[in-house]
């Protein structure tokens, strides 16, 4: 990952110009592209691709992962926040821990898991030392969620199993939302399902790409 002391390396026009190309692109939550403005991507991403990082594209990350392109983020962060401000926020899939630092600037607490250890370990390092403390780690199969903190108010998935985990829709508080993708490497779509007092109801929302959701630790 960059180094923690090329912080100030990336001028603030650069990440202006990547909230202003989302915003193009339709986001609209001005919450959400000033978290944007403010998160130093280029932290979570190798020394080699800091160059890149503000592009809106997904780059390696080692372990056969990515870090979500921008507009993939900030996207599943507005559909989280549309229904108010949540409380406790569950992320399956730590990955870079970029997602991680987008929501913990915008909910009380942020829950996250991730199933590789090596980048549970480097994303827990990278998160501490730029500050973010409103954030619980755990290495564990994503699959299963964190039954022991929910119920939460949203849940965001970071990968793409073929089928929305039935033990996550469990998780969720009355009202609260779980942004997911769903599907194949060949097709996937990104998925809303709220909590209502009649039960989980399902939305489709737009086409996406993420690597697939798989159980187990590693």
């Amino acid at each position: 990952m960059a180094d923690l002391r090329g912080v100030g390396m990336t001028s603030q026009r650069t990440r202006n110009r990547l909230a202003e190309r989302l915003r193009e692109q339709g986001v609209q939550d001005e919450l959400v592209l000033d978290v944007i403005r403010s998160t130093p991507r280029h932290m979570f991403v190798d020394e080699a691709l800091a160059s890149r990082a503000y592009d809106d594209t997904s780059l390696p990350i080692g372990f056969n992962q990515t870090i979500s392109q921008p507009y993939t983020v900030a996207r599943m962060t507005e559909v989280l926040l549309a229904g108010g401000q949540p409380g406790k926020v569950l992320e399956i899939g730590t990955g870079s821990g970029y997602q991680t630092a987008v929501l913990s600037q915008l909910v009380e607490r942020v829950y996250t898991v991730e199933r590789i250890a090596g980048l549970a370990e480097r994303s827990r390092e990278i998160l501490k030392q730029l500050g973010y403390r409103n954030i619980q780690f755990k290495y564990d199969d994503g699959n299963i969620g964190w039954p022991d903190r929910g119920p939460f108010d949203g849940i965001i998935v970071t990968a793409s199993p073929r089928t929305i985990p039935a033990g996550l829709i469990s998780q969720l508080a009355p009202g609260g939302r779980l942004v997911i993708p769903v599907g194949t490497a060949a097709e996937q779509s990104l998925k809303l399902v709220v909590m209502t007092d009649d039960g989980p109801v399902e939305e489709t929302l737009e086409a996406v790409n993420f690597v697939p959701l798989l159980g187990g630790k590693v």
